[in-house]
């Protein structure tokens, strides 16, 4: 009887592929109807977001998604080079979370205007990976989960009053800044009646 030998097939896993597995994993750890204080810096803290454009991207996806009714947003800012969102996933998007859609597809966006207007811009988000060749917001997304109402508060506090920090000097009033909830909270601005007021789901 002939013995055959049992070779042992080693698979041998990049750098890269185990990037990609982390950040799915990262991605994951949000719950659904769970509200969460979500932070995000564009890659190398690049002032992406300084243009209207690129913001206007962020806003839309957001209101895509509540429209699909997968988010609810309770506050966010738009900064130069960061975001901040109050938000709860309500539904899996597809076969995903829908704060990974919205990522996705904020990328994707930023990715066509910047291929149709500055490519010397979009050099600055090029990467070499196993996933993608551009990164734009950067993998450690942190959420942090909302227990109680006075914590979201102070969240939502902060978050406002952003624009007025010593470096940033955006406006004189939070609630001239065009891109957060603050008018919605303090001047009931319609113009953002996709918002979720937080005391109607906390």
């Amino acid at each position: 009887m002939e013995v055959r030998a049992i070779i042992p097939v080693v698979c041998v896993l990049t750098d890269n592929y185990h990037q990609t597995i982390k950040e799915k994993l990262l991605s994951s750890n949000m719950e659904l109807n769970v509200i969460y204080f979500y932070t995000v810096a564009i890659s190398n803290w690049q002032p992406l977001l300084s243009t209207e454009k690129y913001k206007t991207i962020v806003l839309n996806s957001l209101i895509h998604l509540i429209q699909k009714e997968k988010l609810e947003v309770y506050g966010f800012v738009i900064m130069p080079n960061h975001i901040h969102i109050i938000w709860s996933c309500l539904a899996i998007n597809g076969k995903e979370m829908p704060h990974a859609s919205f990522m996705k597809f904020t990328g994707h966006q930023f990715l066509e205007e910047l291929r149709k207007d500055d490519p010397e811009l979009l050099e600055r988000f090029k990467v070499n990976r196993y996933s993608r060749k551009h990164q734009f917001w950067q993998r450690n997304g942190l959420p942090v989960r909302m227990y109680d109402r006075k914590i979201l508060e102070q969240k939502l506090n902060y978050m406002h009053l952003n624009p007025l920090q010593e470096h940033w000097k955006l406006v004189g009033d939070p609630n001239d800044y065009l891109y957060s909830s603050c008018s919605f909270y303090e001047q009931d601005d319609n113009h953002f009646s996709w918002l979720t007021h937080y005391m109607d789901a906390m």
